[in-house]
């Protein structure tokens, strides 16, 4: 994993989300109204001409490749190009996470029609998708590092209906690298698909101490 840090201050990263999380959101809101107009086809090709003209703008300056997950200098990562999170990712719902002082993490998310499986209803792999997220959040904060999924078991208890969810994790134990996880996606009548996971802890990643270590050395960079 490509562990780096980037220069940036709170303010610095709140002046950049406040750019790129709406024009995210306008994108989101594009795919949507694709799936789901009914004008007609000249308005299409009208449209199609238009976006093409926008996208050809964007790309006049593009980092190569993925966009990563950079870490702040307080060492908090920006997954902003991430499937289920990622806040300049329009594919993700996006999946906001709360962390908790049990260790469990929560999040509620409106699922649409970019999520449709069956018909009015939710993709399997979306929800293992966004279970798996869930469960790498929880271990992470607990365990002080990212985890990777070592093994996710899902199981589908009933079909979820588009719509608002909610999912909730919590870590069972851990050995060594890894943590073990548990958590579920609920409707409003309760769980519609569980997840059981072993998430690891890469090898070439800083540990816990280690990111202390760095994180004081930092601060003392920046107050001398």
């Amino acid at each position: 994993m490509d562990f780096r840090l980037v220069d940036l201050s709170a303010d610095e990263i709140a002046a950049q989300l406040a750019v790129v999380e709406p024009l995210t959101e306008s994108v989101r809101a594009l795919i949507d109204a694709v799936i789901r107009t009914e004008v007609p086809d000249d308005d299409l090709d009208d449209a199609r001409r238009r976006i093409d003209a926008v996208t050809a703008s964007l790309r006049a300056a593009q980092k190569p490749g993925s966009y990563g997950v950079p870490f702040t200098r307080d060492f908090t990562g920006m997954p902003w190009g991430n499937a289920a999170v990622g806040v300049r990712n329009a594919i993700a719902p996006p999946l906001r996470v709360d962390h908790h002082d049990d260790g469990t993490a929560t999040a509620r998310v409106r699922l649409g029609a970019a999520y449709e499986g069956p018909a009015g209803l939710v993709h399997g792999g979306i929800s293992a998708m966004l279970l798996d997220q869930m469960l790498g959040e929880a271990a992470s904060v607990g365990n002080g590092t990212p985890c990777f999924t070592g093994t996710l078991t899902v199981k589908y208890l009933r079909p979820t209906p588009l719509g608002d969810v909610d999912l909730r994790a919590r870590t069972t134990g851990s050995e060594g690298r890894k943590v073990f996880v548990r958590a579920e996606l609920c409707d409003a009548d309760g769980p519609t698909v569980t997840a059981e996971g072993i998430m690891v802890s890469p090898r070439n990643l800083p540990s816990p101490d280690q990111i202390a270590k760095l994180r004081a050395a930092t601060a003392a960079d920046h107050d001398a």
